[in-house]
């Protein structure tokens, strides 16, 4: 059983965590987090915020803390659950969280920079806004994920695939509503678009698996 091997009080302290940048989140943009809640069901969010979006947002980087804590905890569970059952190292985990902040950053930086040298910036602007909305919105529903898969539930396989098709869902669903925002343009350019798909939509998760994969050697 996953509650044997993990450690609760330390997971405990990370959970916590994420709900305080959460709180903290909601506390200091309310309006903007009511909207944000409701995402899935009303696309009021990215109608009003990706006006004014910034470089560097408070609103998303407090969402972010707990996106990659939560992502973190979550690849701990599924990794421990299906893969090498193993007692908890803080020391590993932290490498764990680093190496997935790490990434999600490059690659945001690394998408950034490709719309500035081909002078896309505003499309790739509005692509990323949608996209990290989406994936925030994934580390908010995984932190009661966690919560249950760590106090409550046996993380068995069924009902660690079924976590996993929610998030994928989730994240479908952003790509959906970017592409239909920009089905022309990216139907023009196909080839560019599959491009894009294989180097900074599919590469990343595989080296992100890689990393999970290993984070305990």
């Amino acid at each position: 059983m996953l509650r044997e091997i993990i450690s609760n009080d330390w997971f405990t302290i990370f959970l916590i965590l994420g709900l305080a940048f959460i709180t903290l989140c909601k506390y200091l943009f309310a309006s903007r987090f009511k909207d944000f809640v409701s995402i899935i069901s009303n696309s009021k969010y990215l109608k009003i915020y990706a006006r004014d979006q910034k470089f560097i947002d408070g609103f998303d980087a407090l969402l972010f803390l707990n996106l990659i804590i939560s992502v973190s905890i979550f690849s701990y569970i599924v990794y421990a659950s299906l893969v090498h059952p193993s007692a908890f190292n803080l020391t590993q985990f932290f490498k764990l969280i680093f190496g997935i902040g790490v990434l999600f950053l490059i690659k945001v930086l690394f998408e950034r920079l490709i719309g500035s040298v081909f002078e896309i910036d505003t499309l790739i602007d509005s692509y990323l806004f949608q996209k990290t909305t989406y994936k925030n919105y994934t580390g908010l529903l995984l932190l009661p994920i966690n919560c249950l898969l760590i106090y409550t539930l046996s993380p068995t396989k069924p009902i660690i695939f079924a976590c996993i098709g929610v998030i994928v869902l989730i994240n479908l669903l952003g790509f959906i509503s970017s592409f239909k925002n920009h089905q022309k343009l990216l139907l023009n350019n196909l080839f560019y678009f599959i491009l894009y798909l294989c180097a900074l939509e599919i590469g990343p998760y595989l080296i992100l698996f890689k990393i999970i994969k290993d984070f305990n050697a």
